[in-house]
């Protein structure tokens, strides 16, 4: 493999961790992997499925790098039956996928019989390999038809989500165990609404704590619709983003100031209504001025708190923060042009300021710091906190990076030193939280396929296989098969 500029780090993957040590995880704990329905299904418009939110904004000039759209993605749906077969032969016991909303119910009218019966095939074929089928009903794909009624600035949006959660259920709770509600609620409110990055591509943080209150109360709604449904070996829950904020300056208080308001737009305001009932008092005041509180109505926190049975943790990196070095100054001040001209905002409403300090950690393709400790920190915390007194354990249901992956002749990639080496620092920072006590009953990696990455369309890449998206191949990389001999043996070996 010829080496590549982004291919070495300077500073371990797995820092404060001990790569020569082999360990074992209990024979129960699960290894699988996640995908999402628009980022490999394709077949945008077959089989009676209509645009998505995501599809209106493909066409946005701009909006994805270089024009890319989810038209063919990875070509899942046609391929599904490789797919599974590829999963099974790399040893994963349980596959993650979302369900499109804009495929099961188009424009969100009468439920589309050939869409329903795609995940039902599916769903089957995983059992016949043996694979547990993780289902995530809400992946950003809202049907187009509702995203121009508002979307999920729109109250009613809460009440569409549980009817279709509802249905989808009913059809599929006879084989499915494992629901998700959302997908990190974080995306679709605030890097989607007040960030302007994801579909529908707003910078208004007045739109954005609506949709954060709103899809909180879709959650619950259709915990509770499901729940009345359920039989006792049904386990509901919901996926969650994390960062980890630390203070700068553990000293200085205005920095650490600065790290409990990063904390509170982005973990609290999710976690706390879900495990508490309410939503944290300092997160209310830091939204205020964009009206958060004025969407909570009577029995609504009651709703969103409805009894979950697994939290899904979704880490990729945390942040060093420092308080704001300017006085906030006009609105227009806060929204900036992106690289493709739109405009962009700081997603963390109410705390727009607030300066990230880069450390020398080595990053990903997409930027991000790998820091493998911060999940170990997140996990103990959320045990502390929020599971643990609740009594629910923990799943890492994403956590994988994207590389700048180079190819050699027949399409194999060698990321020995990148993405495997970040799984396995990972994977040893949730075996050492779990020594110390939190419960977390598996481990998902993201993704098994390269796939349409949003924004980024198809210019990053966070597969264990690589998909050659002119012939669709599947060529599974070096971390794949390290990642099925750990799946197989429930050991993570030592690394030479």
């Amino acid at each position: 493999m010829t080496d590549h500029p982004r291919s070495k780090n300077t500073v371990p993957l797995a820092a404060g961790y001990d790569t020569s040590t082999t360990l074992k995880f209990p024979p129960s704990f699960r290894f699988g992997s996640a995908t999402a329905a628009f980022q490999i299904e394709g077949a945008s418009h077959q089989d009676g499925r209509e645009d998505s939110i995501w599809d209106a904004f493909c066409k946005v000039p701009g909006a994805v790098f270089e024009g890319h759209d989810g038209s063919v993605a990875a070509d899942h749906y046609h391929r599904m039956p490789q797919d599974v077969a590829l999963m099974a032969e790399l040893g994963l016991d349980t596959y993650r996928f979302s369900t499109s909303w804009a495929r099961i119910k188009p424009g969100d009218r009468e439920l589309n019989p050939k869409g329903l019966d795609f995940y039902s095939r599916l769903v089957d074929e995983l059992l016949g390999h043996g694979i547990t089928p993780w289902l995530t009903l809400y992946h950003w794909d809202l049907p187009q038809a509702l995203g121009e009624k508002g979307g999920w600035t729109n109250r009613d949006t809460a009440y569409r989500f549980a009817d279709y959660a509802l249905e989808v259920f009913e059809h599929l709770r006879d084989r499915v165990t494992d629901w998700t509600t959302l997908n990190e609620p974080w995306c679709s409110s605030f890097l989607s609404h007040a960030g302007g990055e994801h579909a529908p591509g707003h910078t208004d943080p007045a739109e954005a704590v609506a949709a954060a209150h709103h899809l909180l109360l879709g959650h619950g709604l259709a915990t509770t619709a499901m729940r009345e449904a359920a039989s006792s070996e049904h386990r509901l829950g919901i996926t969650l983003n994390f960062t980890v904020a630390d203070p700068a300056d553990p000293g200085n208080e205005a920095d650490i100031h600065a790290a409990r308001r990063i904390d509170g737009s982005f973990n609290r305001i999710f976690l706390d209504p879900i495990f508490r009932g309410s939503y944290p008092a300092d997160v209310l005041e830091d939204m205020k001025e964009a009206g958060l509180e004025q969407h909570i109505r009577d029995n609504d926190l009651e709703i969103i708190a409805s009894p979950i049975d697994v939290l899904g943790v979704n880490y990729y990196n945390g942040t060093l923060v420092a308080h704001p070095d300017k006085a906030p100054g006009p609105e227009q001040d806060l929204v900036f042009a992106s690289e493709r001209g739109l405009p962009r905002r700081n997603p963390a409403v109410g705390s727009e300021l607030i300066r990230a300090v880069p450390r020398p950690l080595p990053r990903t393709a997409m930027g991000w710091e790998v820091q493998p400790e911060g999940l170990e920190r997140l996990l103990l915390r959320l045990q502390d906190e929020y599971t643990g007194p609740a009594g629910i354990p923990m799943v890492i249901t994403e956590n994988g990076a994207a590389y700048d992956d180079v190819p050699d002749a027949q399409g194999y990639v060698d990321d020995s030193e990148d993405r495997l080496a970040f799984i396995d620092a990972h994977l040893r920072a949730v075996h050492s939280a779990m020594d110390a006590g939190a419960v977390v009953h598996g481990y998902l990696v993201w993704s098994l396929l390269d796939n349409f990455e949003w924004a980024f369309g198809y210019d990053k890449r966070f597969g264990i296989v690589r998909v050659d998206y002119q012939s669709q191949e599947r060529i599974p990389k070096a971390s794949a098969r390290w990642y099925a001999r750990v799946a197989a043996s429930r050991t993570l070996p030592a690394l030479q």
